[in-house]
């Protein structure tokens, strides 16, 4: 069965875990004095905090629900999105975080992801802010979406309430402590959040292992039902292999990640939470994976039912555990959902806030009256995700892909470009920008039907931007103040 009996015990967990997360929210609020503070945290955080914020960010409900029941459904062949994720973001770490970082603070204060895209093309026109704004905006809100069907599934699993009241619950925990306590109550989340989703990526795992007679047990018995689920490449084609390994490009578009490497205290600082924030994502994922395929073999060693497999870690939580450990592992659901969600409402506000109304409508602003318009632009986006995650049947992992592949390819070209190539021209910023979004919406929704090629549209939309950046920066030239800020992020390098 899929809904164990409601718990006392599992709902006080979750309970005060909500009140745990709503305290910190609180906390913050009260120190929160400015725009560049509630956006940015100052940059003041440090190597630990960033780098299990930018992990706790980047894996959402899917790390827990869409991973786990991806690999329960296909077998080991989806394992290869986790591994295809740990090179992108060993690479993000490793050639983006510290040049983002020096561009940012040394040559210009840049506050948002726009705002560096403008600083750097000397963009007077605000032509590439507006077209980030704009990318943020739709693609965000889906993201966000995505986390609200998964907490929603949590609550409506866990304590048998209708889907949309659970997608209430959800969704106001989560937005009351974003809209309060901004940059800095979203990562000190993140790092409790971070910790209890690795925990119970290590724990469930181990424990479903014992249960099952160890892994010759459990793997003969996956054999025996689903004989291709144990295998990385039998029967399966290049695409389907490059479609998952392409995952990793898009680690180097998604805003509320590179915001992360924004905030940190000091370059210095960058291979400390780097060697951190990898080691927590390997080992979380490969947990996550196990989960799936070890969720073969119990449920047909124990005969249950599972009708949606994205509810395995679920199932598992409340079958093998007692109540009140139930209740912190499905907690760690709750803490992938808020991790994410909230990282991303707060870039979308800034956005509203910070890149639309003060850069473009009013110059004169006060940064308490863009810290407000910024709490205000939760609501908004929040509401907007809300009325999209009314439909119960989507997909936790479909709707992050979608979103994934419009930040990847958008944004992931122009920022390594903009970060290592000194001829890379306005104009193509913003047509690469531009074809990049473009490509993904397009690829997905006509051309894979109508090539009868179906690959992620990340590749497609990466490699047309890319393109697309390079032709039209040969014909170009480069502003001297461009050039100038450019060779003095190489100096402080």
């Amino acid at each position: 069965m899929e809904v164990v009996n409601i718990s006392v015990e599992i709902a006080i967990m979750f309970v005060a875990y909500s009140a745990l997360m709503l305290y910190i929210g609180f906390y913050f609020f009260r120190k929160n004095k400015g725009a560049e503070e509630y956006f940015l945290g100052s940059r003041s955080l440090g190597p630990v905090v960033s780098a299990l914020s930018a992990g706790a960010s980047d894996m959402s409900g899917w790390l827990l629900m869409g991973l786990p029941g991806a690999l329960y459904v296909s077998g080991f062949i989806e394992s290869y999105i986790a591994i295809g994720l740990t090179i992108g973001a060993t690479l993000n770490w490793a050639f983006v975080a510290k040049r983002l970082r020096i561009y940012t603070s040394v040559i210009s204060d840049c506050i948002t992801i726009p705002d560096y895209f403008e600083t750097r093309f000397d963009d007077e026109k605000h032509i590439l802010r507006v077209i980030c704004a704009v990318v943020i905006l739709i693609f965000f809100t889906f993201y966000v979406s995505s986390g609200l069907v998964s907490g929603a599934k949590l609550f409506e699993s866990t304590f048998g309430l209708k889907y949309e009241h659970a997608l209430s619950t959800g969704a106001f925990i989560i937005v009351v402590y974003t809209f309060l306590g901004g940059y800095k109550a979203v990562c000190w989340t993140d790092l409790i959040q971070g910790l209890l989703m690795m925990c119970a990526l290590i724990v469930v795992p181990a424990v479903m292992l014992y249960h099952l007679g160890g892994f010759n047990e459990a793997f003969s018995i996956v054999k025996q039902i689903k004989p291709n689920a144990l295998s990385m490449g039998e029967g399966l084609s290049w695409v389907a292999i490059v479609s998952a390994l392409a995952w990793g490009l898009g680690y180097f578009g998604q805003p509320h990640i590179l915001v992360r490497f924004m905030s940190i205290r000091s370059t210095k600082e960058i291979p400390q939470a780097t060697i951190i924030g990898i080691s927590w994502m390997a080992i979380s994922l490969l947990g996550a994976c196990f989960i799936g395929i070890l969720g073969i073999a119990y449920v047909a060693k124990f005969e249950l039912s599972l009708s949606d497999p994205e509810k395995i870690f679920i199932v598992m939580s409340q079958l093998l555990f007692n109540p009140w450990i139930a209740g912190i592992l499905l907690s760690a659901i709750l803490a992938a959902v808020m991790s994410t969600a909230s990282s991303q409402l707060l870039v979308s506000s800034s956005t509203i806030a910070e890149d639309f109304y003060k850069r473009i409508f009013n110059k004169e602003a006060s940064s308490v009256t863009v810290m407000n318009l910024g709490r205000a632009g939760v609501l908004l986006v929040a509401l907007i995700a809300f009325v999209i995650s009314t439909d119960k049947n989507s997909s936790v992992l479909s709707i992050v892909a979608y979103a994934w592949a419009g930040f990847g390819a958008s944004f992931g070209s122009v920022m390594l470009f903009s970060l290592f190539w000194s001829k890379m021209t306005r104009l193509a910023a913003i047509l690469g920008m531009i074809t990049g979004a473009a490509v993904v919406v397009l690829y997905k929704n006509f051309f894979a039907a109508w090539l009868d090629f179906p690959i992620y549209e990340i590749v497609p939309g990466f490699l047309c931007a890319s393109a697309v950046i390079v032709v039209v920066s040969l014909f170009g030239e480069v502003g001297a103040g461009t050039k100038k800020a450019y060779e003095k992020m190489l100096e402080n390098l």
